[in-house]
C-alpha cells in the first residue's frame, strides 16, 4: 500500500512540473528534460513513469481537468438557485484569480498543441467540453421549468453560446484586453438578459 502511495506521489510530482512548464512557457517548452529538471528528478525517473511525451501530457491534462472540476465544486456547491448554479459555473472559468489564471493559461497551452493534431484533438480535445456543455445545459432546463428562461429558448444553443463566449472573455483577459472584474460584468449582463428578473 505504501508503495502504491510512494508511485502516485511521484507521478503527480512529475505531472504538475508539466503543468507548471505549461502555464509559464507552453508546451512547446516541456520537453521530458525539461519537466525532469522542473520536478526535481532524472530524466530516466520521469521516463520509467510516463514512457511517451503524449502519456505525461495526457496523465497532466486529466490532472488539470480534476483541478478544474475541483474549484468548480466549490463555487457550485454554495450555490442553491439554477441561476446561482448557471453563474457559478460561468464565473468560476473566467481567469479572475490566480488558480483561474494559471488554469485558463495552461488550457490554452494544450488547444494550441493540439489544434495542429486534428487526430489528437478529437482523442483527447472534446469530451470534457462536452460534459460541461451538457451540465450547462441541464442547469439552464431546470431554470426553464422555474419559469426564470424563456420556455421557447433551446437550452443546448444558449449553454454554446455562454461557454464560447467566456472562453472568449477569459482569453480578453489574459490577453490585457480587460480586467477579470470586467468581463465578469460582461457576463452578468447577458445572464440579466437571460434570466427573467422577478
Amino acid at each position: 500500500m505504501t508503495a502504491k502511495v510512494d508511485h502516485e506521489e511521484r507521478r503527480r510530482q512529475i505531472a504538475e512540473a508539466l503543468l507548471r512548464i505549461a502555464d509559464t512557457d507552453g508546451l512547446q517548452s516541456a520537453s521530458m528534460r525539461a519537466v525532469a529538471a522542473e520536478a526535481g528528478v532524472s530524466l530516466r525517473l520521469v521516463q520509467y513513469y510516463f514512457t511517451t511525451k503524449e502519456r505525461l501530457l495526457l496523465d497532466a491534462f486529466a490532472r488539470l481537468g480534476a483541478q478544474l472540476q475541483a474549484r468548480m465544486e466549490r463555487w457550485i456547491g454554495e450555490a442553491r438557485a439554477p441561476r446561482e448554479v448557471v453563474t457559478a459555473i460561468l464565473s468560476c472559468i473566467l481567469p479572475t484569480d490566480p488558480e483561474s489564471r494559471r488554469i485558463t493559461r495552461t488550457y490554452t497551452a494544450y488547444y494550441t498543441l493540439v489544434l495542429g493534431d486534428p487526430e489528437a484533438m478529437e482523442r483527447h480535445g472534446a469530451r470534457q467540453p462536452e460534459l460541461l456543455e451538457g451540465f450547462l445545459a441541464q442547469q439552464l432546463r431546470a431554470a426553464q421549468e422555474a419559469g426564470e428562461i424563456d420556455p421557447g429558448r433551446d437550452t443546448g444553443v444558449t449553454a454554446a453560446g455562454l461557454l464560447a463566449m467566456v472562453n472568449g472573455l477569459g482569453s480578453s483577459v489574459l490577453g490585457g484586453q480587460r480586467s477579470g472584474e470586467e468581463a465578469l460584468a460582461i457576463l452578468t449582463y447577458h445572464l440579466d438578459e437571460l434570466f427573467r428578473t422577478p
